[in-house]
């Protein structure tokens, strides 16, 4: 599901969400296990806040996203701060064209929007094809718990002055699936308000599948971790994180 209105009231949604953390969790690992290499491509960048973060670490950063209207967003950002970030709409699970890459990373849960495990696994094969030997696939994923426990039969909401709105989480059709419906109130100038409407789809699967499918296609798994931590995941976790490499 490709972000479309939302994409223009994204970053004032999604205010507090601590970007500089996946920026710290890039850092560690190429710490870590002494990976060099600034060639960085950045699955899912979404508006761009992590890829011009990246970009001012004096990585060179290439972006994909599948919402157009989220690249348009990116690309105005990073004008404004004086970067260049090369910006391409692709779909994740058949990207092609975009050359050899030192790191891949996708964050933010972006691979929970992908539907089938067919899907997930043409999205690393393409991830291994894109990276060199040695290169590094970084993401992180929801954890079946939170799909489980913290989405499923949820329902959020928020308001300013500005712009408000309601988010209902509903069991997906698949195991360890959500479906998020989303409704938002945006204030024009004469007080009055425009709805609108979008749905997104996202599935997780257990650890060990993940695991097993990143064997299948030769990458080395450095760590499994839960929650910006650098400990294994906990019964509680809630966000994923994985680093492997190309063999």
């Amino acid at each position: 599901m490709s972000y479309e209105q939302f994409a223009y009231y994204y970053d004032q949604l999604m205010a507090d969400v601590p970007y500089e953390n996946w920026l710290y969790y890039v850092e560690r690992i190429y710490k870590e296990y002494q990976h060099s290499g600034k060639r960085i491509l950045d699955v899912g960048c979404g508006t761009g806040a992590l890829s011009i973060q990246l970009a001012q670490e004096n990585f060179n950063v290439t972006g994909i996203d599948l919402s157009e209207d989220m690249l348009t967003v990116a690309r105005s950002k990073a004008e404004h701060k004086g970067l260049h970030i090369p910006l391409f709409q692709q779909d994740m699970s058949s990207m092609i064209g975009l050359g050899e890459f030192d790191t891949i990373v996708i964050f933010c849960d972006s691979l929970n929007y992908l539907r089938t495990e067919e899907e997930v696994k043409r999205t690393f094969k393409g991830m291994y094809d894109h990276l060199r030997e040695g290169g590094l696939l970084l993401f992180d994923v929801h954890s079946t718990y939170k799909i489980e426990h913290l989405f499923v039969g949820q329902t959020y909401g928020g308001s300013d002055p500005q712009l408000s709105y309601l988010w209902q989480c509903f069991e997906g059709e698949h195991l360890n699936s959500v479906e998020h419906e989303l409704t938002f109130f945006s204030k024009r100038n004469d007080g009055t308000y425009d709805r609108f409407d979008e749905l997104h789809f996202q599935r997780t699967f257990p650890i060990e599948q993940y695991e097993q499918w990143l064997r299948e296609l030769d990458f080395e798994i450095l760590e499994i971790t839960g929650d910006f931590l650098d400990t294994s995941p906990s019964p509680g976790t809630e966000r994923v994180f994985f680093a492997a490499e190309k063999r």
